[in-house]
């Protein structure tokens, strides 16, 4: 598997190793409901490894024996400063960039594990399971409502929309950091709202934040 470096949306590179990827859970109550989840009173967490990066502009290539395969288009966050136990101020002072990422899931595998009441990992964290965009630096885009589709073959498939999440990105990210440090180089995926879905051959996926950014990858 090549490996993944975060860039900047003119193609310079990020001089900030890839760390982990910190993902939080039905962040977004319509997406929760699709699901036939219940939506939590408190952030849900789980992490992906840095071995789940892959450049989104790759195609698209995961497990093909485990089940379905379901897209969850993300906006991602790009931590640039050290959070422990942090303010809102210093979470939202440390926010490098914005990117878009896919987190792809094993869901057959999910709702076994979820059936059992184990963790998530092995539907969340193989190979390939976070393909991420390049980052537009943070001061672009505006500080609420940030909006991001997904379009699969040309039709809308996912809209999202910042003011629509249950737990808000800064005070998301302080949380975050009073469970464990995030570090320079870490990602942040924010949820998903809904329209997931699984992922078919030969698709066609278009990802789009603001008009800032526009990435489109396919599927094998």
């Amino acid at each position: 598997m090549p490996d993944y470096q975060h860039h900047w949306k003119d193609g310079t590179p990020v001089h900030l190793p890839l760390g982990k990827i910190v993902c939080i859970g039905r962040n977004y109550a319509e997406h929760a409901r699709e699901l036939n989840n219940p939506v939590p009173d408190e952030p849900l967490l789980f992490i992906k490894p840095s071995t789940a990066a892959v450049h989104i502009t790759r195609p698209l290539d995961f497990p093909r024996n485990q089940g379905a395969v379901h897209f969850e288009t993300e906006l991602a966050v790009l931590i640039g400063r050290p959070l422990t136990h942090a303010s809102e101020s210093e979470a939202e002072a440390a926010i490098l960039g914005y990117g878009l990422a896919l987190d792809l899931t094993l869901r057959d595998i999910q709702s076994k594990l979820k059936e059992k009441g184990q963790p998530w990992e092995r539907a969340k964290a193989f190979d390939g399971a976070c393909p991420l965009s390049p980052f537009v630096p943070a001061d672009k885009l505006p500080k609420d409502n940030i909006h991001f589709t997904l379009d699969i073959n040309g039709q809308r498939q996912q809209t999202g929309d910042t003011r629509d999440m249950l737990n808000p990105i800064v005070p998301l990210i302080a949380h975050m950091s009073s469970q464990f440090t995030l570090q320079p180089g870490d990602v942040v995926l924010t949820g998903t709202p809904k329209g997931v879905g699984p992922l078919e051959s030969g698709q066609t996926l278009s990802l789009e934040l603001e008009d800032l950014l526009f990435v489109e990858t396919t599927v094998v």
